[in-house]
C-alpha cells in the first residue's frame, strides 16, 4: 500500500494515483502545528516538508520525483509518454516546469503576500519571483495555442503538474489567469481523477471552500 504524507503539493500525488487507479492511503501532516513530535512522518522525511510517500521499502520526497517514480514503478501508463513518443519532450518539459518554473516561484510570492508583515509583502524577492512565474506562464500560454494539453493531444502527468501550479497561483491571490489558461484549468479540473482526489483531500477541499466563501478564486 502506498502512503502519501501530507496534502499541499501532495494533491498532485493523490491526483496521479487516482488517475492510475492505484490503491493508497493519505496520511495527514499538520505543518501549522509543527512536525517535531510526528515521529512517523519524520522517519520518512527528516527535513519535515510535504509531500512524502512510503511504498513498501521505498520512501521519497519531492512531488515531481514521486510522480515519475510511481509511473515508472507502477506503470506503464499513458500519463507518461515513452521516450520514443513524439510527445515526450513537451511532456518532460512541462512536467518539471509545473514545479521548477511555476509552483516553486509562486510559493514565495504567496508566502510573502499572505504571511509576511504588511510592510514586507511586496518585497523585492516576491516581486522577482512573480516575474519568474509570469515568464514561465508564457510558455504555458504558447503551448495552449498549439494543443489542448501540455504534451499535445492527450492528457498526461504534465497537466497534473501545471494545473496544480496554476491553481496554487490563483488560490494564493497573486495571479489572475488569462482566458486560455483559465479555460484550461476549468476543463482539467473537471476530470474524474481530479474530483476523486479533491474528495479525498479533506484539508485541500476545506481550504478551497474557505477561499470561495471569502470571494477568492478556488480555481476548480
Amino acid at each position: 500500500m502506498i502512503t502519501v504524507f501530507g496534502e499541499g503539493r501532495g494533491f498532485r500525488i493523490v491526483w496521479l494515483l487516482e488517475e492510475m487507479r492505484l490503491p493508497y492511503k493519505l496520511r495527514p501532516v499538520d505543518l501549522l502545528k509543527g512536525v517535531e513530535n510526528d515521529e512517523e512522518f519524520l522517519a520518512v522525511n527528516p527535513a519535515g516538508f510535504i509531500p512524502a510517500i512510503r511504498d513498501d521499502d521505498v520512501t521519497m520526497v519531492e512531488s515531481i520525483a514521486i510522480m515519475q517514480y510511481l509511473m515508472a514503478r507502477h506503470g506503464p501508463t499513458p500519463l507518461a509518454p515513452a521516450p520514443t513518443d513524439a510527445a515526450y519532450p513537451a511532456y518532460l518539459q512541462f512536467l518539471h516546469l509545473g514545479e521548477a518554473g511555476l509552483a516553486g516561484s509562486i510559493y514565495y510570492v504567496n508566502a510573502s503576500r499572505n504571511l509576511a508583515p504588511e510592510a514586507e509583502r511586496l518585497n523585492w524577492g516576491a516581486r522577482f519571483a512573480l516575474e519568474v512565474f509570469q515568464s514561465r506562464l508564457g510558455l504555458v500560454t504558447r503551448q495552449l495555442a498549439r494543443s489542448p494539453y501540455m504534451a499535445g493531444d492527450a492528457f498526461t502527468a504534465a497537466d497534473i503538474s501545471v494545473t496544480y501550479a496554476l491553481e496554487m497561483a490563483q488560490r494564493g491571490g497573486s495571479v489572475v489567469l488569462g482566458e486560455a489558461e483559465q479555460a484550461y484549468v476549468t476543463r482539467i479540473s473537471r476530470r474524474d481523477g481530479y474530483l476523486r482526489a479533491m474528495e479525498n483531500c479533506h484539508d485541500t477541499r476545506a481550504w478551497v471552500a474557505k477561499l470561495a466563501s471569502h470571494g477568492r478564486s478556488g480555481g476548480a
